[in-house]
């Protein structure tokens, strides 16, 4: 199986691209999760100082300075604090947003509503239930015990400040951030290649119209001279045929790129017409069946262009039985649309290959440029808004093409 460069190339940008954006999202996921644990060590450790001060507050003797340890004590005004004796006695309690307003001077604890003094024990209950706090302060880093006198304990509870949840949140906040730029930007990168691809795609059509009118009218010209000079009737009949083909291609390159015409056909008539030219022009060795549905359906169609489909599905089928073998075309109606499938019992398409196959560049072929089927998906779907894809494949049995079109 042959891939075409191009192809390869696209799809290893492709690749080249996520590997590039997963790495830059991997690196700041990690700068920012450091930074978070850096911030969340410096929190324990003011905490620590925190406790140490409140513990030398309460062992301190007359000429101690007090002044320096309520400092200390007041700087805290961003980490929630509760303090507590070991019977769940809430002390004291700073910086936590209470849900009843009306509590906002921040009296004792006692002085708070009912709704404010259920909230701070569950706080305090949380981490651990009715768990003892000497035992929590011993299991949880955001429990610390304080020897107030011989014996006697109180516990210190503390949750990271607002700042440090918020930063905590920061890096996933950023990720997403990162994904959908990342996305835009993929997304951008694609349709700017397709648009591209567009423009080649109709400017080499154009041209191919263009250089194909001159020998056309040379031929047509020697077809004449040559009917004129008494030449074998059946000879000049051959060269005006291919010199009519020639022109139906020249017409339907185009057509590509502007928004063709679309008259009503009926699908049995085109699909027949279409293969009339192919008949006597591939091996005697393949035979074409059709299996056209008794309703002629009516659908709104380029026949030119929708000729050219048949006709590359059917050398596509060809090519892939190498000249030999059975191809069959049949006709139908479902709820929404027409359908045409076209069957051969070629090599067959791997699963995985059912979309690829009409990638601009991908062939199986010694000999192409694997354009052929990326032409027909888009002449349908672009140009008639139906659409074509490979239904089954199963290696010398049955290959199905299907393509499905609106309903006039």
């Amino acid at each position: 199986m042959k891939k075409i460069t191009l192809y390869d190339n696209q799809r290893s940008g492709k690749v080249i691209f996520l590997v590039i954006a997963l790495i830059a999202v991997i690196a700041v996921m990690l700068i920012s999760n450091n930074l978070v644990k850096a911030l969340a060590q410096q929190e324990r450790e003011r905490m620590n100082i925190w406790a140490k001060a409140t513990e030398r507050l309460a062992k301190s003797q007359p000429d101690a300075d007090f002044e320096f340890l309520l400092s200390i004590i007041e700087q805290n005004n961003s980490i929630p604090v509760l303090v507590a004796d070991d019977n769940f006695n809430i002390i004291e309690y700073r910086n936590f947003n209470l849900p009843d307003r009306n509590d906002a001077a921040e009296p004792g604890f006692e002085q708070l509503s009912e709704k404010n003094r259920t909230y701070l024990l569950k706080r305090l209950k949380a981490p651990g239930g009715d768990t003892p706090l000497d035992v929590m302060a011993q299991t949880n880093p955001h429990f610390i015990e304080v020897e107030i006198f011989d014996n006697t304990y109180q516990y210190i509870y503390y949750e990271d400040s607002i700042l440090l949840k918020r930063l905590g949140l920061y890096p996933y906040v950023q990720l997403a951030v990162m994904l959908t730029l990342i996305l835009i930007i993929y997304i951008a990168v694609i349709y700017t290649k397709r648009a591209e691809q567009n423009r080649v795609w109709v400017g080499l059509s154009k041209e191919t119209a263009h250089q194909l009118g001159t020998p056309i009218s040379s031929l047509m010209a020697w077809s004449q001279y040559l009917e004129a000079t008494g030449a074998d009737p059946e000879i000049t009949r051959e060269i005006d045929k291919d010199v009519k083909r020639l022109s139906v291609i020249a017409e339907r390159f185009s057509k590509i790129g502007s928004v063709p015409e679309l008259n009503l056909e009926y699908l049995n008539d085109v699909v027949s017409g279409s293969l009339d030219y192919m008949k006597n022009r591939i091996s005697g060795k393949v035979s074409i069946t059709m299996h056209l549905d008794e309703d002629d359906h009516g659908v709104r169609l380029s026949r030119p262009l929708f000729e050219w489909v048949m006709e590359n599905l059917t050398k596509n089928a060809v090519d892939a039985m190498d000249g030999e073998g059975k191809i069959d075309i049949s006709t139908g109606s479902d709820k929404n649309c027409v359908y045409i499938e076209v069957k051969d019992n070629g090599k067959g398409i791997a699963r995985k290959n059912f979309k690829t196959v009409f990638n601009p560049g991908f062939t199986t072929k010694k000999r192409g440029w694997g354009l052929g089927l990326t032409l027909v998906k888009r002449i349908i779907e672009e140009y008639h808004g139906g659409k074509i894809y490979v239904k089954s494949s199963e290696p010398h049995i049955a290959t199905v093409f299907r393509i499905e079109l609106p309903k006039a």
